[in-house]
């Protein structure tokens, strides 16, 4: 993260007679040189519940407290790799109605620094500890980044279903006497009103304003109980998935029933690199349903090379306290994989269902959270949704808030 190339060495000879600039990791110093003491993760094999207790180093969260003859009270490599590597999601736990690993039970939540990217705060605190004792060492000039994502769950709310949903849909709303969703799905299905998930002129409309380079993840699965997109015959959904690669990259939405079946998403992979005729390599959880290590197994087996489901469903913030991408570390094979995650802190639904943030007090939690991600010149992604953008029950507003977020994150 810091730029700096550097030798590992076990060999206590060859690191006295270095006359490089050096630091020593382990359990006692060496010499008199700078010295950051080891806990003893790193030097382990296998999972055990680790005994944490989160204190305070120069205002920033710190855990795997340490000697005091040490440059850092903590261990920030351990702490570090606890946090990327996701060690509390292998042991067991609590899980929600999705069975998902659940925000509130992270050591970050409860410990109040999940809006905080700890890891990039505490390499940027060696940073300085390094320059202040090799005035000479230089450090890559990092830069901030903004990535906008959307995923396509539902790519229309009322065209492109099919007799039977259409019907159904209409006997709900007469259900529910909700003459106004009649006579809405009436009127867009007569070619007198724009789908209010027709979102894709806007989208369009953001990027060109503010030269956005703009990921998305398209659902493009059998239909299921929690995968309910355009059907994948559909021409005109396929049309739809071609207009938007001629102006933006487009990964897989792997589906919520390709959880629970391996031999569907290796089918939804196939069926999209089709329809745009490339390779997929991207993909993003659908539901963000993440199970350690067998999700990434999975992706990895496929030829997904990029994973984007990196952040909670519950809250904004930092999952694995990190604002840069990082290869999947393997805990149960205790080795490094080609899998590359790229964390998000901020998701539409999050802010709306989970947090029953008010639109008009969204932009305040959200601009903290890129402020933080600025401060270390991480890389700020947001994850929104079509259907958020429709300005339509239950997202009246949030269309702004999309565009209040893409000023303040492509701002100075």
């Amino acid at each position: 993260m810091l730029g700096v190339k550097f030798v590992l060495t076990d060999d206590s000879r060859e690191f006295i007679q270095s006359g490089q600039p050096k630091f020593s990791y382990a359990f006692h110093p060496i010499a008199d040189e700078l010295f950051i003491c080891a806990k003893q993760l790193l030097f382990e094999s296998g999972l055990k519940d680790q005994e944490i207790q989160v204190t305070a180093f120069n205002e920033m969260p710190a855990f795997f407290t340490t000697t005091r003859f040490s440059a850092m009270p903590f261990d920030p490599f351990a702490a570090s790799f606890y946090m990327v590597s996701r060690y509390e999601e292998y042991l067991p736990t609590i899980y929600d109605s999705h069975h998902r690993f659940e925000a509130h039970h992270c050591l970050a939540y409860n410990n109040g620094f999940l809006q905080k990217p700890v890891v990039n705060i505490w390499a940027y605190a060696i940073r300085d500890l390094l320059k202040l004792k090799f005035p000479e060492l230089l450090f890559l000039k990092r830069q901030y980044k903004y990535h906008s994502t959307i995923d396509i769950d539902n790519a229309w709310a009322f065209k492109q279903k099919g007799l039977v949903r259409t019907v159904g849909g209409y006997l709900k709303s007469l259900s529910q006497l909700d003459f106004k969703a009649i006579s809405q799905r009436s009127k867009v299905l007569l070619g007198f009103e724009k789908d209010p998930y027709d979102t894709y002129d806007f989208q369009l409309e953001i990027q060109h304003k503010y030269n956005l380079k703009t990921l998305y993840f398209i659902l493009f699965a059998t239909y299921g109980k929690n995968d309910k997109n355009v059907p994948i015959t559909s021409r005109k959904f396929c049309e739809l998935i071609k207009s938007i690669s001629d102006n933006a990259e487009v990964g897989i939405h792997p589906s919520y029933g390709s959880n629970y079946s391996q031999d569907r998403l290796p089918k939804e992979i196939k069926r999209l690199s089709k329809v745009l005729n490339r390779e997929i390599t991207k993909s993003r959880q659908h539901f963000l349903k993440l199970s350690f290590p067998e999700t990434y197994h999975h992706l990895l087996e496929l030829g997904i090379t990029d994973d984007y489901t990196m952040g909670f469903a519950s809250e904004i913030g930092f999952r694995a306290g990190i604002c840069d991408s990082f290869n999947f570390y393997d805990l149960d094979l205790e080795s490094e994989t080609k899998l590359r995650i790229h964390p998000f802190q901020v998701m539409d639904a999050s802010l709306r269902y989970y947090m029953m943030i008010d639109v008009d007090d969204a932009i305040n939690k959200i601009k903290p959270i890129i402020e933080e991600v600025k401060k270390v010149d991480g890389t700020f992604m947001s994850l929104w949704h079509n259907e958020s953008l429709s300005n339509v029950s239950p997202w009246e507003g949030w269309r702004n808030v999309y565009e209040q977020t893409v000023m303040e994150a492509v701002g100075s």
